[in-house]
């Protein structure tokens, strides 16, 4: 199983993310999503993890039968709130022993089951600690171009965040809309000395009532691009927005690669449409012609 940190070094990346479904209805989704996006030979596919003992074994089980039964490399996510640390640290052995080698490694968002306690870890950083401590993961981590809803300034949230890559091989940003954003992001890990790469991630607005979901999800779609949505819409309708939205997406990826971004991560709410096109779009297909520099 090839591990991430070697794929970056080699190379950029292309990665899709998922999650594990909770439904035969979403179960049949995802298993055709996954056969779809399948042949666009991703450098490697994430999947989260929601806490619980439920939802753990759901990520346990999709990311184990993504490694056992497709040519996909899996990135298994996991959260320390809500866990004792022997708790993780039977997660992360059963893991590798599993064969899984790449870690997603999380604060995660406090416990909604008021049964649940706060857990022994706080801090994302501390769960990589563990991980290193078990050993033989290639490890990332998450990083917000608009810092972390719980970080009382931007100042502090770099700061943590250099800690965290200090540690780990790698990062996944929230996803996000402006060029500066991630290169402000960038610039200033680099201005602490930090360098490791940090990987844009990228979810289309293919409606107008996606909007104000992102904005709940952490990051507000600008008025720049809703004006062009909301054109798209009078113009065309919904399928109209939809292209919008991806043509939209696919000018930002091109040019986070053209800034030297070290690959892309979509979003893929586990459906393949939005991925594949921009894919087409950006000549990423194997056996496409890549169009960066146009």
């Amino acid at each position: 199983m090839a591990r991430i940190s070697d794929l970056l070094a080699a190379g950029p990346t292309y990665s899709f993310e998922f999650f594990p479904p909770k439904t035969d209805t979403e179960q049949a989704t995802l298993v055709r999503t996954l056969r779809e996006l399948e042949p666009l030979a991703p450098s490697f596919v994430s999947v989260t993890y929601r806490g619980g003992r439920e939802s753990r074994q759901r990520t346990y089980d999709l990311v184990t039968g993504i490694l056992r039964t497709t040519t996909l490399v899996p990135m298994a996510h996991l959260i320390c709130v809500a866990h004792s640390r022997l708790e993780l640290a039977e997660i992360l052995v059963a893991f590798r022993r599993g064969g899984v080698e790449n870690l997603m490694a999380l604060g995660g968002d406090p416990p909604t089951d008021p049964s649940a306690g706060p857990g022994e870890l706080s801090h994302a950083v501390e769960l990589v600690e563990l991980a290193r401590a078990i050993g033989g993961f290639s490890i990332g981590v998450a990083a917000h171009p608009a810092g972390h809803p719980a970080s009382p300034d931007m100042e502090s949230d770099r700061g943590f965040l250099a800690e965290k890559l200090e540690l780990a091989d790698f990062a996944v940003t929230q996803f996000f809309f402006e060029l500066d954003e991630y290169l402000g992001l960038v610039e200033d890990l680099r201005a602490r000395g930090q360098h490791k790469p940090v990987l844009p991630g990228i979810m289309p607005v293919t409606s107008l009532n996606s909007v104000p979901r992102m904005a709940q999800m952490g990051a507000a779609v600008p008025a720049w691009e809703v004006a062009r949505l909301e054109a798209a819409d009078a113009a065309g309708g919904a399928e109209a927005v939809r292209r919008e939205g991806i043509e939209i997406a696919s000018d930002l990826c091109r040019s986070l690669l053209e800034a030297g971004a070290p690959g892309l991560h979509f979003y893929t709410l586990n459906r393949s449409t939005a991925t594949r096109e921009i894919y087409a779009a950006l000549g990423l297909a194997p056996g496409g012609t890549a169009s960066v520099a146009q």
